[in-house]
């Protein structure tokens, strides 16, 4: 097999962060010709204009509006074009793209990636977040669109990559596996006094700030719990998770028969990442190789539900539909921000999320039926900052 050679419009949302990153990284190791249409960041304007004048993209954007006036002046005299805002972020998403990798983190990355659905590009999805808080309709939106979200979650794409569609029916369950995180041996009171720096050192993968919180806290893996529930239409109770430290099987597809399918590979993240930019062909580039020598053994623990909460509440969250798994994402956003700023504890984040589902739900928001709108979404979201603040805000006086 050769390398792609047929021009294809790309946009990268999110190309400053880590996935963004190993997006370009990947297309430039292949050798892929692509043509760029779009590159967006949140604040980091060194690096987006490094890749704009690398790129040549014909739109670069930036969300952080203090930060136009340096992006246009740097990339003067370029050809680029130049915008900022959050609208702008969603204009470049819903432009002329093919393929657009979502990669914006957090809540943010929602509404570009309704945008990208709408313009019907094929999604390569890395933010969690827009499946969490509105996955029924992103997918309807892309289907009626004629485009895709395909997966680029290591764990959702190892299932997207071994689960065979004509045998759906005979799945009896998705296995997501956890590296555990930099916290898997810790005792609780460990972790009660565990810094920023200490959550950040995942010993894995390299991630950006919050995601490598959500790893830490385990919060991860239940977001990506709520995510495969709507990817491959499976109920709560058929998607579990396994702490697999060597990172090594990325997920489990079990079937009827006691058959059992796994995806290997090394923890690199531009491997989904090629999956979901080839689909449904492969992408030959000088990938990292498994060694299964090498690396001996591979173990697996059950997670522990006392000292990791957060997957517990996500597999509730998902079992009680509605809003609820945007109610949750949202109260994690806002006490991973305080755990980073230093106002709460490491285990107060798992704490904060537990305690603004039970106010939010005491409002009837979280048995919401229209809770997967991008409207509704936004509603939500707002209403449970406002008590995951107040939560938050308890816990520090």
């Amino acid at each position: 097999m050769g390398k792609l050679t047929l021009p294809r419009r790309v946009s990268v949302l999110g190309s400053t962060g880590s996935v963004g990153v190993s997006t370009l990284d990947l297309l430039d190791k292949a050798g892929a010709e692509v043509e760029v249409s779009a590159l967006t960041a949140g604040k980091n304007v060194e690096r987006l204009v490094e890749q704009a004048l690398r790129w040549r993209p014909k739109l670069a954007v930036i969300e952080d509006e203090t930060k136009y006036d340096e992006l246009r002046a740097r990339l003067a005299g370029s050809g680029v074009e130049t915008a900022a805002g959050s609208g702008a972020v969603a204009d470049a998403a819903a432009g002329d793209a093919q393929w657009v990798m979502s990669a914006i983190v957090g809540f943010a990355g929602l509404a570009p990636t309704m945008a990208a659905a709408k313009a019907g590009a094929v999604i390569g999805l890395a933010n969690k977040e827009s499946l969490v808080c509105a996955g029924p309709s992103l997918l309807r939106t892309a289907k009626f669109a004629g485009g895709a979200v395909i997966p680029v979650d290591s764990e959702h794409s190892a299932i997207f990559q071994v689960l065979d569609p004509m045998n759906a029916q005979h799945v009896s369950r998705l296995i997501l596996t956890a590296s555990g995180g930099p916290f898997r041996g810790w005792t609780m009171e460990q972790m009660a006094h565990a810094t920023p720096e200490q959550a950040v050192a995942h010993p894995k993968w390299d991630m950006g700030v919050k995601i490598s919180i959500d790893s830490a806290t385990m919060m991860n893996k239940g977001l990506e719990m709520i995510e495969a529930a709507y990817l491959f239409a499976m109920p709560a109770e058929r998607v579990d998770v396994l702490v697999h430290p060597q990172s090594i099987i990325h997920s489990l597809v079990e079937y009827a028969d006691g058959s059992t399918l796994a995806q290997l590979g090394a923890p690199d993240m531009r491997t989904p990442i090629a999956c979901a930019f080839a689909w449904p062909d492969r992408l030959p580039w000088p990938a990292p190789k498994l060694d299964l020598a090498s690396i001996g053994q591979l173990t697996f623990e059950e997670p522990d539900l006392r000292r990791f909460p957060a997957l517990k509440i996500a597999k509730e969250a998902l079992a009680a539909g509605g809003a609820a798994p945007a109610v949750m994402n949202a109260a994690n956003e806002v006490a991973v921000a305080a755990f980073l700023d230093r106002k709460i504890g490491f285990l107060d984040i798992a704490t904060t999320v537990a305690e603004t589902l039970e106010r939010v739900d005491a409002q009837g928001l979280a048995a919401a039926t229209d809770g997967d709108t991008l409207e509704t979404a936004r509603h939500t979201d707002s209403i449970a900052r406002r008590v995951a603040n107040d939560v938050v805000s308890g816990l520090t006086r």
